[in-house]
């Protein structure tokens, strides 16, 4: 991982992001310290796959009847 001098990343920020868009991770430092990670945002297949799960949980959703019985009164017996 390439570590980056905060003066440095502000002066370059452009060629950075080409680094970091091509898979690169960069941390920006302050004095020696760690403060910022710049890193490639999460893969598309992540992205997907949370949509899948979202659509499987809405058809599971409709098959969940609660015969009579209100959310509300539900929630509460859960908090007691």
């Amino acid at each position: 991982m390439t570590r980056v001098g905060a003066y440095e990343a502000k002066t370059h920020l452009p060629k950075l992001l080409e680094r970091v868009e091509a898979g690169e991770s960069i941390v920006i430092t302050r004095h020696g310290q760690d403060v910022a990670h710049l890193v490639p945002p999460p893969n598309k297949a992540a992205a997907s796959d949370f949509a899948e799960a979202v659509k499987r949980w809405k058809r599971v959703r409709k098959d969940v009847k609660l015969r009579g019985l209100k959310v509300r009164d539900l929630i509460n017996e859960g908090r007691r």
